[in-house]
């Protein structure tokens, strides 16, 4: 059932896209081309931070024009942080979790209105350590981003492979599966690209010592692009932002943000820094002006 749905859908786009193309349906607003993309840098604090470290790292934190800075704390401090940020700051919160059911007796976790009444406008959804720590399969990930899309927040969908199936040959078989099963529950109408951001995990480089090279982001987040011009259409996909997600630093951040396909970073480690994170920032920044003067 699941690859007849695909086919239809699939189907289905390919005939609206002629039908627009001969003018028997108006086409929406152009889609966002690889250069307006505004890039989008997330910090994922996973479980650190108190509320005192919270307002400090805000304090401190230097942003830079041109980039969505996103900082997602433990669920916990997402109040703290919207009570801490001032008015107009163009900062935005996001979650490193949601449930996928809007309530019940789910002990420990949160729902999407409880995540945007606690200041988010963001969630991550399918982080490596969530599918490997906690066991969230891609059918979990697909029910939780369509919940999101539905309650208003914007999903941050992960996927990525481990070592052995790098070192195997399976790098693309594992992205193509995972993105597929994890986009199952969207359907059409397809959502606004606007509202979708994909991260790429290569989980081999995240907290081993070792790094993707530039080139190995670049051929991945290609590959992701290329399948989302698959289920969405190729005008949907030149409006989606992909980010990198392998142990982004302030010294690999200026090559890797260099990429046609990378559009930000989702950031782990140091994203603690605020120093660290600016400079991320900065190097995003500096990199999109390149693309534009380019």
């Amino acid at each position: 059932m699941t690859d007849l749905r695909a086919r239809v859908e699939r189907v289905v786009r390919e005939v609206v896209a002629e039908l627009t193309a001969s003018g028997a349906l108006r086409p929406g607003p152009a889609p966002e081309t690889v250069g307006s993309r505004t890039p989008l840098v997330a910090a994922n604090w996973k479980m650190h931070k108190t509320a005192a470290e919270a307002r400090t790292f805000v304090a401190k934190l230097r942003l830079s024009d041109g980039v969505e800075t996103v900082l997602c704390p433990p669920a916990v401090l997402l109040p703290v942080l919207a009570a801490a940020l001032p008015p107009g700051n163009p900062v935005r919160l996001g979650a490193q979790n949601v449930h996928f059911e809007a309530q019940g007796a789910f002990t420990g976790e949160h729902s999407c209105a409880m995540l945007r009444d606690a200041g988010a406008t963001y969630v991550v959804v399918g982080h490596s350590e969530r599918r490997s720590l906690f066991g969230e399969t891609d059918h979990d990930v697909a029910r939780k981003a369509a919940a999101a899309l539905r309650a208003g927040l914007r999903p941050i969908v992960c996927v990525g492979e481990r070592l052995a199936e790098r070192e195997s040959g399976a790098t693309f078989r594992v992205l193509r599966a995972q993105l597929t099963a994890s986009l199952a529950g969207l359907g059409l109408p397809s959502p606004d690209p606007a509202t979708l951001v994909v991260a790429y995990e290569p989980v081999w480089a995240i907290g081993t010592g070792r790094n993707a090279t530039a080139a190995q982001a670049q051929e991945a987040l290609a590959f992701l692009r290329d399948r989302l011009a698959e289920l969405f259409g190729h005008a949907w996909t030149r409006g989606v932002r992909l980010l990198y997600g392998g142990s982004a630093t302030a010294k690999n951040a200026p090559e890797l943000a260099a990429q046609p396909d990378v559009d930000g970073f989702l950031v782990g480690g140091a994203s603690l820094d605020p120093a660290a994170f600016g400079a991320i920032l900065a190097a995003t920044a500096a990199a999109r002006r390149g693309r534009e003067a380019g």
